[in-house]
C-alpha cells in the first residue's frame, strides 16, 4: 500500500563544506530529498530564510552548575541582545531553567530587560532534570508559528526526570526544533565528566539537526551561541508533499537530504513523526 498525504513537510537545512564552513547562494537544483528511500520533488525553496524564530533556551541551575552560573548567565543575556538586534522582527525568546524541577523564567518574548532580569533571579541547587526539561520546552514551542530551536546549556546528563531520553526526543522531533547542546565542560578528563549524558544530547542534537558544542571558557560559550545564531540565520527551507512513499505501522518517517556536489554536507533532521498507515 502506498499513500500520498497532503501534509507539507519542512525542513531546515545547513549546509557545510569539507572545512566545517557554512555554505550560502545554492540553488533548489543543488538538493535531493527522500524520504524512506523515495525520491521527493521539491515544492518550497528558501535562501536563508526569514521564518520567525522561536528559540527556548533552557538553563541547567541544578548543583554542580553553581561555579559556572555567573558567565553562563552573562553569554546567555548577550545571545539574547544578539538575537533581538536583526532578523524577523517577530524572533522570539523564552527563558527556562532546571535543576530537580522546570521553570519557565520567561515566555516567549523579545523584551530583552525582561529576560535580563529572569537570567540574574538563576540560582544553582538540586538535581539535574534535563529531559523533563526539554520535553516541557518542546511542548511549548510546537504550535508557535516559523522555525523552532533550543539551547541547552548544561554540564552533563540527567539524573532526576519523569521523562526518558525516548521521550524527550521524540517531544523535540514532534515540536520540529533544531536541538543544540552547550556541555560546558570545565573537566577535559572523561574520568570527571558526565560521557553518557553528553552522548544522549549528541545524539539528540544530530537527530534534529543541530550539533553540540563543549566550551570550556566564556570566550567559548560566547562563541558557541554565535556559531548557532549564525547557523539558525543561513538556513535553507526546503519542503515537499510526501509521494509515493510505502506505508507502514511506523509513525516516524524518515528523510535525507544530499547535495549534489560532493564536498558539501546537509545538516537537517532524520525525519519526522506522522499518522501510521495499515
Amino acid at each position: 500500500m502506498f499513500r500520498s498525504d497532503v501534509r507539507l513537510v519542512r525542513l531546515e537545512v545547513t549546509v557545510k563544506d569539507s572545512n566545517g564552513g557554512i555554505t550560502t547562494g545554492l540553488n533548489k537544483d543543488d538538493f535531493e530529498v527522500s524520504e524512506s528511500g523515495v525520491p521527493q520533488q521539491i515544492a518550497v525553496f528558501e535562501r536563508n530564510t526569514s521564518l520567525p524564530l522561536s528559540i527556548a533556551v533552557l538553563v541547567d541551575t541544578s548543583g554542580s552548575t553553581y561555579k559556572d552560573l555567573g558567565y553562563e548567565i552573562e553569554s546567555t543575556n548577550r545571545f539574547f541582545r544578539a538575537v533581538t538586534r536583526e532578523g524577523n522582527p517577530d524572533d522570539a525568546v523564552a527563558l527556562y531553567s532546571f535543576n530537580w524541577q522546570v521553570t519557565q523564567r520567561s515566555g516567549f518574548s523579545r523584551n530583552t530587560t525582561r529576560l535580563e532580569r529572569a537570567l540574574h533571579s538563576l540560582r544553582g541547587d538540586g538535581g539535574t532534570s534535563l529531559y523533563d526539561a526539554i520535553y516541557l520546552a518542546s511542548r511549548d514551542i510546537e504550535d508557535r508559528e516559523g522555525r523552532h530551536a533550543m539551547i541547552v546549556v548544561t554540564d552533563g546528563g540527567d539524573t532526576t526526570s519523569t521523562k526518558d531520553f525516548d521521550a524527550a526526543l521524540e517531544a523535540a522531533q514532534r515540536a520540529e526544533a533544531v536541538l543544540y547542546p552547550i556541555v560546558v565542560v570545565p573537566i577535559e578528563n572523561p574520568a570527571g565528566r558526565n560521557i553518557g549524558g553528553e552522548h544522549a544530547l549528541e545524539t539528540i542534537a544530530a537527530r534534529t539537526g543541530g550539533r553540540p558544542f563543549f566550551p570550556s571558557d566564556s570566550a567559548s560559550l560566547d562563541q558557541a551561541f554565535d556559531d548557532i545564531l549564525q547557523e539558525l540565520r543561513t538556513q535553507y527551507l526546503l519542503a515537499y508533499y510526501p509521494q509515493g512513499v510505502p506505508g507502514g505501522r511506523n509513525r516516524f518517517h524518515p528523510v535525507a537530504v544530499k547535495l549534489r556536489r560532493a564536498d558539501l554536507r546537509a545538516i537537517t533532521r532524520s525525519g519526522y513523526y506522522g499518522e501510521s498507515s495499515p
